[in-house]
């Protein structure tokens, strides 16, 4: 995508597990944005908050997602639906860099849980099946 000054715009790649995948409750909100989308997998486990889930980093597994690159006027978007405020504030879900377990050319953002909060892991790596 080139900007006005014919330029490349560079997008923002995030790594999706949840409510914003396609076909799923929230995926309008990151659809208006999207540029490209790849498979992928990084070190954690999913943590079952009810209608969608939260990521722990680490914790012994790997979940499946997609890395979604999307405009940068996106993020913004993405922050607000997750409740990141932004560094060193109290947020929902806090917004790390990751790089994926297969692929280190692909790395971005991902919106993580510090911790369990009392909620059940998923057993399992991909939150689709969980849906089912």
């Amino acid at each position: 995508m080139r900007n006005s000054d014919g330029m490349e715009n560079a997008g923002i790649r995030v790594f999706v597990y949840g409510s914003l995948l396609p076909g799923l409750s929230n995926h309008g909100v990151i659809a208006p944005y999207l540029k490209t989308v790849t498979a992928g997998r990084i070190r954690g486990r999913l943590v079952d908050y009810g209608p969608y889930p939260a990521l722990l980093l680490g914790s012994g597994g790997f979940v499946r997602g997609m890395w979604m690159e999307v405009a940068p006027e996106g993020l913004p978007a993405l922050d607000e639906l997750e409740g990141f405020i932004g560094i060193e504030e109290e947020n929902d879900y806090e917004r790390v860099w990751v790089t994926d377990e297969d692929d280190p050319s692909l790395f971005g953002w991902v919106y993580i849980w510090t911790d369990h909060r009392g909620c059940p892991f998923v057993d399992g790596d991909w939150w689709p099946d969980v849906t089912k």
